[in-house]
């Protein structure tokens, strides 16, 4: 079933508002990659996702295609993506948890973008209260 006009739409704004949560939450704590990084890579992943099955209905039955390789594209791609985001120093390494963000952003696009919505939903939800709430609970813990 080729997804319509609306669904597509529907997606990619769904895709939106939960990569501004996540980015907002980073966005309130300075980090490089905030608001507007992870909106584009869970829109972006979004997309990938909704090509890969609107190319598998074009061609289905005409040739073999796997629509999750486009996804497995995305994964390793958002994973060199992070990599940049991470800095290693004498002190140790920072920029694990942003590079994190991001790609947990891509798998919940991609999670939006084939219509897997509670997960998407679920999972943005889960990242929302680990990055913004379980900091706090960092902090008591090592005092």
């Amino acid at each position: 079933m080729m997804l319509g006009a609306f669904d597509t739409i529907i997606r990619l704004v769904l895709a939106f508002i939960l990569g501004s949560i996540i980015g907002l939450e980073r966005e309130a704590k300075g980090r490089s990659a905030g608001l507007r990084t992870h909106i584009l890579v869970c829109v972006g992943s979004s997309l990938v996702m909704l090509i890969s099955i609107y190319v598998y209905h074009i061609y289905k039955g005409q040739t073999s295609i796997d629509p999750a390789r486009i996804a497995a594209g995305v994964v390793t791609g958002i994973g060199f993506l992070g990599a940049g985001a991470i800095i290693r120093s004498a002190e140790g390494s920072r920029g694990l948890t942003t590079a994190a963000s991001v790609w947990v952003s891509a798998a919940i696009g991609l999670a939006v973008g084939c219509g897997y919505f509670i997960a998407a939903i679920f999972s943005t939800a889960v990242v929302f209260f680990a990055l913004s709430l379980l900091k706090k609970a960092e902090s008591k813990l090592e005092r």
